[in-house]
This record gives C-alpha cells, structure tokens and sequence, in this order.
C-alpha cells in the first residue's frame, strides 16, 4: 500500500459470440492513461485549462507495467497501440473461431495515480477510490470498439462474469457492489473473495475508514457515501425506499443484489441548481435535497450498469432516459416546487420572473444556453468531442427534454411504456440507438423520423411563428412559418384567456404552413403553450384576436437581469457603482437593458452616471445584433459603443465606435480553441483641449478607419496569437504585426516569446508629437481600447501600469516611442513554479533620427497569468536599475479588475 502498487494475476475468457474469426483481440489497460503527459487524457485535462496533471510529479502519475501475457502456457505478441498506450493490441497463437472463446493470463502491476486528476486513484489520506484499475477485453461488434480513457467515465466493455480475490491489509475496509463470497481474517491482512454476474463496472472502495452506509430495502440495498443532508436515519431509508419503487417501477428490478454510489459519482454529474449557492443558504428543504441526488445518481448507475450501449458514441439515450425520469418525479411528487426553492418567495426575489420557474424549467434554460450562443452540439455527437457545457449539462437536458417532446406529440404513455419495455427488453445485452429507434417506430403509427434525423442528428434550433391570421364567428384561418430548416412538428394551441380549448400538432412546416381550424370562442392563438417544445424563442408564439392593440406587448421595467417573459418587452435597471479610472473616481449610476439571462441576438444598454471625483456626468451606451450560423463563419456581429468619460484631470473624451466583426470558429470541432475575427471599425475621437498644453501639436479630435484580423489558439500547453492591425487617418496611416507564443514544457519550464513589428505608411503628424506613434512600454491608446486607470499619467502608481501592447517593454527607456517603425522581442522563461525571468530587446527609428537599439530584462512573477501580475526591472539601457534611486517607481503592475475579463477564466474552461 505504501508503494501505491497493485500486483495483479488475471485469467480472461472471451467467448466470440460473432460470426468473424478474430487474429488479434483488443484490452483496455486505462490505468496506463495516466502514465505520460502526452496520452489523450493528459492532452483532454490540457484542453480544458486543469494544470494539476501536467504540473505533477511523475510519482503521482499512474502507469501499467505488464510482465507477460500468455495463452495455454505460450507467451502471446502483444503491443501498446501508437498513440493509444492505454489500449493493447493481442496477437493470438490460434484464429477465435465464432462462438469460440479464448482464455489468456495475465501477470502486471498497477501502479495507483493521484485521486486530484480525476478523483480516482490514491487521496491525499491514503484511500483508494479504484475504477477502471485492471485490464478488460474491448467489445468487438463487427469491428473492436476500443478508445482511449479521457476523464469522461466511459468505458465500453462487454457484460462478463467477475470473480476477484484481494488482499489487503486489516487497517482497510473494501467497498464494492460485487457479492461478498468469504473473507479470510490473517494477522495483517484479508484476503478478500467477490463475484458478480453479467457486469460491466467494478468500482472498487479500499479506506481507512470507510463512510458508506447500506441501506436495505426488501432485497435489495444502496451503499452509498453521498451527503446526506443531515437527515435521520428513519428519513434516508424513506426516501431510499420511494427512489428505488419509483425507479423499479419503470425500469424493472434492479438485476445485483446491491448498488454502489458515490459522492465521486455526485460530484461529476451534480443536480445542477441545487449545488449553485452556498450552503449555509438553504434553498431547498434538506429531504428534497438529498432526494434528488439520490435519485440522479441512482438513474444515472442502474442506466450504466444494465442499458449496455457505447457510450463513447451513444450517451444521449442513457442521458435522455435520466434526465426525462428525473424531471418525471418532480412533477409526480414535487410539482409546486420552485427552482428558485424557498428564496422564490423572499421579498424583492419574488418580483422576479424567475421566482416563477418551476423546478424542472432547469433544463430547457440550460439547454438553450447552449443553443442561443451557437454552441449547441448535436446529441448523437461522440461525447469526447462536445464542449464540457454540453458534455456536463447542455446535451443531458437536451436529451431529457428532446423524450419530454416526443412523448407529449406521440401521447397517449406510448413513449413511456416503450422505454420500460425497452429497457425491459434489452436489459444486460447490447444495444444501440438503432434498436430503440427501429423498436419506438414500432409502437406508434405517427412519423417521428424528425426526432431521429433532426433533433438527435443535426444542431438545427426551434423556432416558429404565428404570422398571418384571418378570423370570422366560426373559423380561425392562420399561417404558422417556420423560422429554421428543419422538420420538426409543433403544437397550436386556442385559448379563452387562460383556458385551453384545442391542442394540435402541426407537422411538416417547411417553410410556412396555412391551415383553417374551429374558433370555438377562442381569443387567443398560442404555439408550444406549455412550452414542451424546446424553442429558442417564443417572443413571436402568439397572436390575440382581439384586434391589433393586444398583439403589442407592454413595456416591464425590471430591477436587475432577470429570465425572459415573453408576454413583455422587458427593460432592466442595475445600480453601477464602478472605479474605471482616476480622474472620474468612483461612479455611482444605472445600466438600462434588455439582456436576459439567455443570450439575445440585439442588445441595447445604456449606462448614465454621476462622477463623484471629476463632479460630471458620465456614461456609455451601446447597441448589437448577433447573426449565428453553422458553418466555420461562427457569427457576425454589428453595431455602436458611444461613451462620455474623463481621460486626463478635468479633461474629458468623447467617444463613437461604429463597427462590424466577423467570428470564424470550426464548426465540426467546438472544442477547437483555435478561433479568428476580422473586425472593421470606424473611431470618432473628440477630447477636451488641454489649455494648459501649449504644444501645438495637441490634436484634440480625430477620426480613423481600423481593421484588425486576428487568429488565436489559446491552449494550456501550446498557445499561439497573432494579429495584423491596419489604421488610416488624415495624417497616417500605419500597419503592425504581433506574435504571440506560448509553450508549456514537460519539465514544467514554461517559455513565452511575443514579436512586435509596425511601421508608418504615411506620417504626416506633427513630429513634435508622439500621440500617434508607436510606443516601447506605455501605449498611448488614442484608439481608447486599453483598460488605463490612469492613462494620462507619467508618473505615481498608476503610471506603472503594464499592458502588452506594442513594444512590450517593462522599463522605461530614453526612447519611448518611434514615429517611423519599431520591432521588438520580448521572452519570458521560468525559474521556479510562477517566477520567470523576461528579457526585451528591439530596434526603433523616428524620423531624423538613427535607429536605436533597445533591450531590457528583470523577473516576472506571475500570480495569474495575463491577468495579475508583477514585473521587477534589473538591467537594461539605463544599465543595473535595481541598484539606481526610486526603484519601487520603476516596477510595473498588470492587472484587471472587469468581472467580465475574470469571468474568461472560468469560461474557458467550459466552452
């Protein structure tokens, strides 16, 4: 146990239950996933910015190392695949023949890595949390389904009998959902003996003190460590007992005697809303919490352990299945609760119409997250290749809403009576949508191709509209269009206020649909009423047939971002209280807007307020539209950011920024970081004259034309940047290239290079001027693009401020700007963990002047890269500056303090 070593001796029986004859067989040896930085698990935790893997000790890393692999007593060729070390390649003496079955012993050892990676693996008190810690046999289908582990507990393996036999020392307890045969009590170890029949997961639990409790009901127990809220024993085994009837009901009994969940497996697939706020914030009754993630992670491993599908290629269904029960329950024994729990009905919480969603609305608002900024995938997608968002969220619910929908158009429980039949049906054998789909086709007469072809298939999103409608005493005639291409049905629904008086499905809208239906006293037209239908906007769903007065919705005035209600067009109000720069001090004002908490194609805001140290008003407002597509060409965006704020003491700028960018991101590969922007922009610059500069050359106003192409490729380990930049004014023109390069070695050495080049193509600015010139260390910004607190300033705190920008310098040399061109080079390289050393160096030329050589160097420390950091000059063209007077004026400062820059950090992360 102290060498975190498992010595494992292994007998696999395979029997070919195809009719191929197979050379070579194919193992999943996934313990080894773990053993290089450069396996697909190290470069999927790399993608998704975690550190904690490539920044370990190779100690802490987990490896396999097989000493033989034999057949019949005969050593057996056997082979790590190339870029796969995780799964190995068997040569067999003699041909499996159908229906034939082979047997093979293996002799390895398992060396344990650390739980921080995934959460399996050795923790920091010396437990073993064990999953996926032996070899197994690939599934072989008509062709071998093997691929490498990526942190995505997926592992596809057929249903085999187990039988283990370990040994352990006293001092640990084993944990396992196999069935306990003996156990041998010596004087320092167990030797312990489990079975289990038709499995295909073996978690395995060895602790020092182990925190799972069984609890049994009739014949079958939970064991179980997940949180129990603080709740009686009496109260768990209650509501045990109403989540396994519950989940028994629907999909049969459970096939094993007992059932293991763990707090691993709550926090990977958590009950999202129930997990957001703090704890000591109780949203929810303790019963309904505990209940709940019972209940998901019940689902969530009866699914996995019995419904055996790929689930690498097809997790939509086990995630649909969860997902559509977990809302079921809900409705059947929670159907008032909210999804804002008990804070729905605290003061000030209850005006807003989020107070209003009902608990199950999680899941379409999640899901049109992901739909309304573009990066929804489609749910037949190979898992390892959607976004976290989707992986984790966005994809479950849209699988558990997508059965949500096909089961209210079918009606009538078929859908629900399939699922158990299915599951029923199909229990402990290989399965595929293929079968589900061929098998529900089976039990309705309706055409549910759409659901296969376009809801599962494709990432076409929901909309329609209600456009023309024609009305007379008796008959109702209207024309439904269909916003998006797709073959999707829709349901029409006639109202009498709030009473529903017909309910139809429309299907096979193309592009538009006319069709004439009873009045039957309605006076309102609704599509997807009850919202069953996962649309991306129901704003355009209804029409009144009172006249054209009620078709206008009224204007709501909000306090802070809210959901969206569609019967509104809603304006929200935020008190701002912001430090942006010096010279306006603290500002205290209000954001008027129309975003919601699903994105919006047009935004509008506007933000007046009141400077309290420049004693003015101040403020921005701005307006967008977003146009999304699917293709590589990701969005289109276009619109105008106008701005009134101080840039100097009592100095004050004002700003008008029309503009149009272009987002290009691959739109086959969401997980891609690689994205490009082609932005064109037109700056309208007026500033205050400073009549206390009697330089001539002071040109308050100016306007310019800028384009900026930009390709950047933001990874943990490689990242790459860079940018062309074009700007023409009345009295330049100039073009600039930047380059950035980051690389992350495997000794942890990081090493970061930027390149800068720009030159004038027309300059015919005042040459006692530098506005306009390009900058060594301290941009002047007269684009105002930069988050300057003090931009005006040359000397104090403020005027250390860094930026990487232009020539990327940290000293301040004698030759701060060059009015003809400049290129520098700027490296950074690590001495020890997040303390780099950096060094500049540059050729600049002004006009009438000679070029001059520049360089500069000192240390780096970097308390969050890009975001918060401290540069600490040591040598450069003033020679050793952290020997000369007022050192602590020289060190420079990088910082942010936008939550929205701050935010990128998580974000990135999962999206």
């Amino acid at each position: 146990m102290e060498k975190k070593q498992i010595k494992i001796s292994q007998t696999i029986q395979y029997h070919n239950t195809t009719q191929d004859e197979l050379q070579t067989i194919y193992l999943n040896d996934w313990n080894n996933s773990y053993s290089t930085k450069k396996t697909a698990l190290a470069v999927r935790l790399a993608d998704e910015y975690k550190t904690v893997f490539h920044l370990a000790k190779s100690r802490d890393r987990g490896f396999s190392t097989i000493t033989s692999i034999k057949q019949n007593g005969d050593d057996l060729t056997y082979e790590q695949l190339k870029d796969q070390i995780d799964v190995i390649k068997v040569v067999l003496k003699t041909p499996l023949k159908p229906n034939d079955s082979y047997k093979i012993d293996l002799e390895y050892i398992v060396q344990i890595p650390n739980s921080k990676f995934t959460s399996y693996g050795v923790t920091a008190s010396g437990d073993f949390n064990l999953r996926y810690w032996y070899i197994t046999p690939a599934v072989y289908n008509g062709e071998w389904q093997y691929y490498s582990n990526k942190n995505l507990d997926d592992l596809f393996i057929p249903k085999s009998d187990i039988t283990l036999e370990i040994e352990h020392p006293n001092s640990y307890v084993l944990t396992s959902e196999l069935d306990l045969i003996n156990k041998t009590q010596l004087p320092n170890k167990q030797i312990v003996k489990l079975k289990g029949k038709d499995r295909n997961s073996n978690k395995l639990f060895l602790s020092k003190g182990s925190n799972f409790n069984t609890i049994q009901t009739n014949d079958f127990s939970i064991v179980t460590n997940i949180s129990d809220e603080g709740l009686e024993v009496i109260e768990k085994v209650l509501i045990t007992e109403r989540v396994t009837n519950y989940i028994f009901k629907h999909f049969g009994k459970y096939p094993h005697k007992r059932l293991l969940l763990s707090e691993i497996d709550n926090a990977k697939d958590p009950v999202y809303g129930v997990n957001f706020l703090p704890k000591f914030i109780k949203t929810y009754p303790n019963h309904f919490q505990y209940e709940l993630k019972l209940l998901k992670n019940t689902l969530h491993n009866y699914l996995e352990n019995t419904l055996l599908v790929n689930p690498r290629k097809e997790q939509w269904l086990l995630d649909g299945m969860q997902i559509y029960y977990l809302m079921k329950y809900v409705e059947e024994y929670y159907p008032n609760m909210k999804f804002l729990g008990a804070l729905a009905d605290i003061w000030g919480i209850r005006s807003f119409h989020a107070s209003d969603m009902k608990f199950n609305g999680k899941y379409t608002l999640a899901a049109m997250s992901a739909a309304r900024t573009n990066r929804d995938q489609p749910l037949t997608m190979q898992k390892d290749s959607l976004l976290k968002f989707n992986t984790n969220i966005a994809n479950k619910y849209k699988a558990g809403i997508g059965l949500k929908y096909l089961d209210d158009f079918i009606n009538a429980q078929i859908l629900e009576n399939t699922l158990t039949t299915f599951l029923s049906d199909k229990k402990l054998k290989q399965t595929s949508t293929k079968e589900f789909e061929s098998y529900l086709k089976s039990k309705t007469e309706k055409n549910i191709d759409w659901f296969f072809e376009d809801y599962l298939a494709t990432r076409k999103k929901i909309d329609f509209k209600i456009k023309e409608v024609t009305k007379t005493e008796d008959s109702i005639t209207l024309t439904i269009k269909n916003l998006q291409n797709n073959k999707m049905p829709i349901s029409l629904y006639t109202l009498n206020n709030d009473s529903i008086i017909s309910k139809t499905w429309i299907e096979n809208i193309l592009k538009s649909k006319t069709l004439t239906i009873p009045r039957n006293n309605a006076n309102k037209l609704v599509l997807n009423y009850e919202r069953y239908v996962p649309e991306v906007n129901i704003r355009n769903n209804w029409k009144s047939l009172k006249g054209f007065f009620f078709n206008n919705k009224p204007l709501q005035f909000r306090l802070f971002k809210d959901i969206e209600d569609p019967h509104f067009n809603q304006v929200f109000l935020m008190p701002l209280v912001e430090f942006n720069n010096i010279y306006d001090g603290f500002t205290l004002g209000v954001r008027a807007y129309n975003k919601t908490v699903l994105r919006k194609l047009f935004n509008y805001k506007i933000e007046p307020s009141y400077a309290f140290k420049s004693r003015s008003l101040t403020g921005s407002a701005s307006l967008s539209k977003t146009h999304y597509f699917d293709n590589d060409l990701f969005a289109i965006n276009y619109g105008i950011v106008g701005s009134y704020t101080s840039y100097a003491e009592d100095l004050f700028v004002r700003q008008i920024k029309p503009s149009i960018t272009f987002y290009f991101r691959k739109n086959n590969d969401l997980r891609s970081n690689q994205r490009k922007r082609l932005k064109l922009r037109y700056l309208d610059i007026k500033r205050d004259e400073d009549v206390r500069n009697i330089s001539s050359s002071f040109r308050p106003n100016y306007k310019l034309f800028n384009i900026r192409y930009l390709n950047s490729n933001d990874n943990l380990i490689n990242f790459n940047k860079w940018y062309v930049d074009f700007q023409v004014e009345e009295k330049f023109s100039k073009i600039a290239f930047n380059y950035e390069y980051r690389r992350l070695f495997e000794s942890n050495r990081q090493l970061n290079l930027r390149f800068f080049a720009g030159a004038f193509l027309k300059n015919k600015t005042d040459a006692g001027s530098d506005y306009f010139s390009f900058a060594l260390d301290r941009p002047n910004d007269y684009l105002f693009d930069y988050p300057y607190l003090g931009r005006s300033e040359d000397s104090g705190i403020f005027s250390q401020q860094y930026i990487d920008a232009e020539g990327g310098f940290k000293s301040k040399l004698e030759t701060p700007f060059a009015n003809q061109w400049i290129t520098t080079l700027n490296l950074n390289t690590t001495l020890w963990k997040y303390i780099l050393a950096y060094g500049d160096i540059g050729v600049l030329k002004s006009k009438l002047d000679k070029p001059h050589f520049v360089y500069d160097s000192g240390i780096r420390v970097n308390l969050v890269t890009d975001y918060f950091e401290i540069y600490f000059p040591v040598y450069s063209n003033l020679g050793w500056e952290i020997a000369q007077r007022s050192y602590d004026e020289k060190i420079r400062f990088k910082f942010t303090v936008d939550p929205q820059i701050l935010f990128g950090l998580f974000r990135r992360r999962w999206y």
